[in-house]
């Protein structure tokens, strides 16, 4: 079955194989790879999985990228601590904007980034002091219609000590982006922000529809880990690819792999109506 720690295992496995080296983002800011996966982890919840994958990868020789938030669902000094004790980075899952665009207020946006950059800089600081942070990353916060990568319209995160934040430090035209939003490798359907940037990335399915996308080769699209698996034994992988998991979705055990299913499956649906409301530009028509 597809989301499993043992299908997680045999996807790491083969890319190893394949000769992929493993980065964080931070190491790839730092030193790039020719044939590299930055593994990254948005821990949305449960840290416990997180933690377990964690010693998974370590026990394959491999390191990534692990963004926490820092609401109760995620935040666990004693598991980010151990975290980084295997190797792994630590970074930020902020959210400050949406957190701090209270409900029912109407904001204006310089307004709302000036509150939320000093909630920024507290939230910051405390991950600091359990471990060091250098790098940051946008929770999508689905239900709110701000984008909290807004800050940085107004703000640098460069003054903070950040030396990097994916969206906006990756070429996605020369990196392929794979995520598990939606419980899939293909769910842009149910995907509100957590998509890369680059016109490769837009082409992607979009040959019909936007007249650029002729001019490129798109990436390819996957659905389940298993065609991604196929992919790279047939070597038909980029050789710089971005994948992001989030660790509450990969279990072995049966109750909580099934719960995530359903419980997922609720939420895409009313993530294709967001998304569909989005594209018309009836709600969240920002853009940062």
């Amino acid at each position: 079955m597809d989301f499993t720690i043992e299908t997680y295992t045999k996807l790491i496995e083969i890319l190893q194989k394949k000769d992929f080296v493993f980065q964080s983002f931070v190491g790839f800011t730092q030193n790039q790879g020719k044939k590299v996966i930055i593994l990254r982890h948005d821990v949305d919840k449960l840290p416990e999985n997180s933690l377990n994958m964690a010693r998974l990868e370590s026990s394959l020789g491999v390191s990534g990228s692990y963004y926490f938030r820092t609401l109760p669902c995620s935040y666990n000094e004693e598991i980010i601590r151990k975290v980084a004790e295997l190797g792994h980075e630590v970074g930020y899952h902020y959210e400050d904007v949406a957190r701090c665009a209270v409900c029912g207020l109407r904001h204006a946006e310089e307004d709302l980034a000036k509150i939320a950059i000093g909630s920024f800089a507290v939230n910051l600081e405390k991950l600091r002091k359990i471990v060091p942070v250098k790098t940051i990353c946008m929770h999508g916060s689905p239900l709110s219609k701000w984008d909290s990568r807004l800050l940085w319209k107004y703000y640098d995160y460069r003054d903070f000590g950040i030396i990097g934040e994916p969206y906006f430090n990756i070429d996605f035209d020369d990196m392929l982006y794979l995520t598990d939003t939606g419980r899939m490798w293909d769910g842009d359907s149910f995907n509100i922000r957590d998509k890369g940037t680059g016109n490769m990335q837009q082409a992607i399915g979009e040959e019909n529809r936007m007249p650029h996308a002729a001019n490129l080769k798109p990436f390819p699209k996957f659905h389940t880990t298993f065609d991604i698996i196929r992919a790279a034994e047939r070597g038909e992988l980029p050789d710089k690819i971005m994948m992001t998991f989030h660790p509450q979705r990969w279990s072995d055990k049966p109750l909580p792999w099934a719960k995530e299913l359903v419980w997922q499956n609720v939420k895409n649906v009313g993530k294709y109506f967001l998304v569909k409301l989005r594209e018309e530009g009836e709600v969240g028509s920002r853009k940062y």
